[in-house]
């Protein structure tokens, strides 16, 4: 026999689990659209809201104006694969299983889109996000054009955003959206360029191909930001006005000392955030954050708790202008990209200082740059070598391009260029040992062995590099 309290009960508790599901459904409604838009192979220098202004980038300029900019914002890894997989598990390389490129994070990790779901949201990725082939792997709601250079991801994700808009959804939406610009190929032709105005890097040698194609990645870096003005009309039509957009690059330009290098050109990257309301517009900071940092900040500001198991922290506060600082230190590692490059490299920088170690300086450093491959620079490069004949400086450069010391230290603040290594100089001794005793604990902390990948080639061999250097297709044939 039913009494009428067992009634009572029942229907109390039906009404609790209602209660309950309709307060998750009104909190997920509540939460704020993210959208997330990754350039492939941008130096921070190389946009105008950090000085690059011999580059057209009106669209990052204007997201600069309406939210945070980010000056020191650093990748895990100078390097497209690593550097992602690092992005989407909150995890450094050695810990997650993607260390050299082309290798994607260990299966069982969880990942970006899950934490995400977890709150309620519709995950989806267009274009170039995970890394070529291992977004599949990653579980996303929805996912398209991640192969490389497909330049049809950009439209795909503003299509997915207007037919989502004209159907009922109470899900919050993460987008992300990976431009292939100014990763290489770039542009063959583009006369808004005059490649004898642009500016060259101060570790560049100064020849008639270099500017030329100089003037080709400033044409790509403008696609690049053609392709971010693009996403962001779209959200901003298709979405409310309770969007974080964010704005960041995976590593440096395919640049000589800049991707593939712990050099700031290599894992110093552009990181511009808006969120109306939120974020003051026009803000900058100096505060040091990391891609391992995005993770757990979006799910903080989302609602989430961030996971205490990965090595990304938070910077809401910094955001949201409650604090100026967030990491004192931020290490970077890099293992190799095939057999390119086996080259492998830890860095850490403290406040002005960066350290950088060189785990095997008896190999040569050797790219897509210097190296015969379709995807490269040697058009250029090769008038590196052939000036350094006769040219000092040039010669200096070429060498120091390929032969790296084990040790190398930068007072930035004096030397942002990194030019004058200061490791072999007394003055500087006890802090060359505190930070090389840090890089030690931390490379143990993170079960980092610094293993080689890839058929390494010493500075011995008079093959390793220049223009009898066999290419990447012959060197695994060997």
């Amino acid at each position: 026999m039913i009494t009428g309290r067992c009634v009572f009960r029942s229907a109390l508790c039906a009404f609790m689990v209602c209660l309950a599901a309709g307060n998750a459904v009104a909190a997920a409604a509540e939460r704020p659209d993210i959208v997330v838009f990754l350039t492939d192979d941008q130096s921070q220098t190389d946009l105008t809201p950090y000085g690059g202004d011999e580059f057209r980038t009106p669209n990052m300029q204007q997201l600069a104006e309406s939210g945070m900019t980010f000056t020191s914002a650093y990748v895990a890894s100078p390097t497209c694969a690593p550097s992602r997989g690092a992005l989407l598990t909150g995890l450094m390389p050695a810990r997650n299983g993607a260390e050299p490129n082309h290798a994607k994070p260990r299966a069982e990790i969880k990942k970006w889109p899950a934490y995400f779901q977890e709150l309620g949201y519709e995950v989806v990725a267009f274009g170039k996000v995970s890394h070529y082939r291992h977004t599949a792997g990653y579980g996303f709601d929805y996912f398209a054009y991640d192969t490389f250079h497909d330049h049809r991801g950009i439209a795909a994700a503003v299509e997915f955003l207007q037919e989502r808009a004209s159907r009922v959804t109470r899900r919050p939406l993460c987008l992300m959206v990976g431009s292939n610009w100014p990763h290489v190929p770039w542009p063959e032709k583009d006369s808004s360029y005059d490649p004898g105005k642009l500016p060259l890097p101060v570790t560049s040698v100064d020849t008639p191909e270099t500017r030329q194609w100089r003037a080709r990645y400033a044409a790509a870096v403008t696609k690049a930001d053609d392709d971010l003005g693009t996403i962001r009309a779209a959200a901003s039509s298709f979405l409310g006005r309770n969007v974080i957009f964010l704005f960041s690059g995976d590593n440096g330009t395919q640049w000589p000392f800049a991707k593939w290098n712990c050099y700031e050109a290599g894992v110093r990257v552009p990181l511009i955030v808006s969120w109306p309301d939120r974020v003051k517009p026009g803000a900058r900071t100096d505060a040091v954050v990391s891609w391992v940092d995005y993770l757990p900040t979006l799910l903080e500001a989302a609602g989430g708790k961030p996971p205490r198991d990965i090595d990304g922290k938070s910077f809401l506060r910094v955001l949201r202008g409650k604090s100026s600082a967030h990491r004192k230190e931020v290490f970077t590692t890099h293992a190799g990209d095939g057999n390119w490059n086996i080259y492998p490299i830890r860095s850490l920088r403290i406040g002005g200082w960066k350290y950088i170690r060189n785990l095997r300086p008896d190999l040569a450093f050797t790219t897509h740059i210097d190296l015969a491959g379709n995807l490269g620079q040697r058009d250029y490069f090769s008038t590196w070598e052939e000036a350094a004949k006769t040219q000092p400086a040039a010669a200096t450069t070429v060498t120091r391009y390929h032969a790296r010391p084990a040790e190398e230290l930068y007072h930035l603040e004096t030397d942002a260029a990194e030019q004058k290594n200061l490791a072999a100089d007394p003055r500087y001794s006890s802090r060359l040992k505190e930070m090389r005793r840090k890089v030690d604990k931390w490379m143990r902390s993170q079960g980092d062995t610094g293993r080689i990948y890839g058929e390494p080639r010493p500075l011995s061999d008079p093959d390793s590099f220049g223009p009898n250097a066999p290419s990447g297709d012959a060197r695994r044939k060997k």
